[in-house]
């Protein structure tokens, strides 16, 4: 994230344990390469991302006033603990899901250019003095990247049991990125 003003000492802890996030994130993600099992590649990687989604929320929860934005984060915390749930619950039966070499290959391919996007989007967003500001800035990319990742692998064969749990990512998450815009506007946040 790279630097627009000088910045509190608050924003600047925030912003420390945000870009720690993103480096866990992304490390997680990138050591859980995608092989014949499309469903369970999905699971593998997703499972960090909604864990750095958590802890997002938890780190702006820690600084903000705005009500409206609280609510917001709760929510992502309490939806996707609940995701995580339901993929580590498929996660071994999912791993049995086989999809044909050709298909795991045009996957692999598509994915990767979906998340480095959006690690490349959060990683450049421009920090500002405003911890609710920088949050929105963050998590719109984050979210972003889940629904394309989800629509992705719902154009494959999949583990059935994982289909609803990717309609219900893409719902959520797009549900929430459009409360993140209204927020965003509302506060005069740079979007």
């Amino acid at each position: 994230m790279s630097v627009l003003c000088d910045l509190s000492q608050n924003t600047q802890t925030y912003l420390a344990e945000y870009n720690r996030i993103l480096a866990q994130m992304a490390r997680e993600m990138e050591d859980a390469a995608p092989n014949a099992s499309i469903s369970g590649s999905f699971i593998r990687q997703m499972l960090p991302h909604h864990r750095a989604a958590i802890a997002m929320s938890e780190n702006l929860l820690r600084y903000t006033t705005d009500l409206e934005l609280q609510r917001i984060a709760q929510n992502i915390i309490t939806e996707q603990t609940r995701s995580i749930a339901d993929m580590l619950q498929l996660r071994n039966t999912c791993v049995n899901t086989r999809n044909t070499p050709q298909s795991a290959a045009r996957y692999a391919a598509c994915v990767s250019r979906i998340v480095d996007g959006m690690l490349s989007s959060m990683e450049s967003t421009r920090a500002v003095n405003s911890i609710d500001c920088n949050f929105i800035s963050e998590m719109l990319p984050h979210h972003e990247g889940a629904i394309a990742m989800s629509r992705l692998a719902l154009r494959f064969p999949l583990c059935p049991g994982l289909v609803p749990v990717l309609n219900a990512i893409v719902n959520t998450q797009s549900r929430s990125a459009r409360q993140l815009r209204q927020a965003g506007s509302r506060l005069g946040c740079r979007q």
